[in-house]
């Protein structure tokens, strides 16, 4: 295992930047905002807030995919990273396909992820569409000869979600429980995005536990030969069961993805929410909120103060119950639903949002 450290120094030109007018704009975060920034200087530091980014292998992403590190005044000045506005400011969620049998368990879980993603980016609305069938769509698919498990052709995918994409969208996501893939001579593929249109589609598919075992339920049990355009086929389709781990994986995946859409690229100065991985083992590595660095990247696009956003965050792992939509803004989901959060998973960050609380000195 290799621990990727920087110099302090490094790390203080990443975040504050030599620039005069960035330094100045950080200069207007109070007194508790830059301690609390402030905190990744340190990473080494026992019980450090921050910690340092952990390579176990050359599969990992950073050794794999080499990448110019991107700090916050490269970010700042891309000319080609989107900021929502007053007529762009809406995150939309777009369900496609089944999510498991209908009902109250299937509904809350998709309300769970908008209501989390809306206290993540806080200051936007995050809405979800209602729900589209693969025959809506009318996309490709297909059966993987190495997994035997069905897959549904993203360019598909991102073609009928241009052209859903609402006028007042600042971008628009997909997420599927069905396996991806972008063309046929790859296996599969986790998402993809085109981030000039800021639209993306993700599967949570591989997101269960026993996907790359024998004893995975998605598996066809007989040679099937789909014809295009039948999508009978996917009648009854595996679902994985709603856990709380299922649950902290598509959160971190959907914060991920849209992190990109602002022109965040994979962090590579301390552990954190926006680092690449290349496999579900480092995905769970990855902490579930962002470094000082990316988080400095993601409040001057939006505006949101640090504690709020945090309380919002806090405040979701807390709540008994998921609670339906105000009649101000009503939801996909109307019912009234009383499913308990699995939220057991989400332990380690909610002490975690607690103690960045309390250097913010906001209980």
């Amino acid at each position: 295992m290799k621990v990727i450290q920087h110099r302090v120094e490094t790390l203080k030109t990443a975040l504050v930047s030599h620039r005069q007018d960035l330094a100045k704009l950080y200069s207007k975060y109070t007194k508790e905002e830059r301690r609390l920034l402030e905190e990744g200087f340190h990473p080494e530091h026992h019980g450090a807030l921050f910690q340092p980014i952990t390579v176990h292998s050359d599969s990992d992403w950073i050794p794999a995919h080499p990448e110019e590190p991107q700090d916050f005044e490269s970010f700042y000045r891309d000319p080609y990273r989107k900021t929502p506005n007053a007529s762009h400011n809406t995150v939309y969620i777009q369900t496609i396909g089944s999510f498991g049998e209908a009902g109250v368990q299937t509904d809350q879980y998709v309300e769970w992820l908008r209501e989390y993603c809306q206290a993540f980016f806080y200051g936007l609305a995050v809405k979800l569409l209602p729900a589209v069938t693969l025959a809506e769509i009318g996309c490709s698919f297909r059966v993987n000869s190495n997994s035997h498990n069905l897959q549904i052709l993203t360019g598909d995918l991102l073609r009928f979600l241009g052209n859903r994409k609402p006028k007042d969208a600042f971008c628009i996501v997909g997420i599927t429980m069905i396996d991806l893939y972008p063309k046929d001579s790859w296996n599969f593929v986790f998402g993809q995005a085109s981030l000039s249109m800021g639209m993306g589609v993700f599967s949570f598919a591989r997101y269960d536990d026993n996907f790359y075992t024998r004893s995975y339920a998605g598996r066809l049990k007989k040679q099937l030969r789909p014809k295009q355009g039948d999508y009978s086929v996917f009648d009854g389709y595996y679902t994985p069961p709603i856990t709380s781990t299922l649950l902290l994986r598509s959160c971190k995946t959907m914060t991920h993805e849209i992190g990109h859409m602002f022109g965040i690229k994979h962090c590579q100065w301390l552990n954190c929410v926006m680092q690449g991985s290349n496999h579900l083992e480092e995905s769970d590595r990855r902490p579930l909120d962002l470094c000082p660095i990316c988080l400095r990247k993601l409040q001057v696009s939006i505006g949101f103060q640090i504690a709020e956003r945090y309380k919002a965050l806090l405040h979701w792992m807390e709540e008994e119950q998921s609670h339906s939509a105000t009649p101000e803004e009503p939801s996909v989901c109307q019912s009234v639903l009383h499913f308990p959060k699995p939220v057991q998973a989400f332990h380690t960050s909610r002490l975690w949002l607690r103690r960045c609380l309390d250097i913010l000195g906001k209980k």
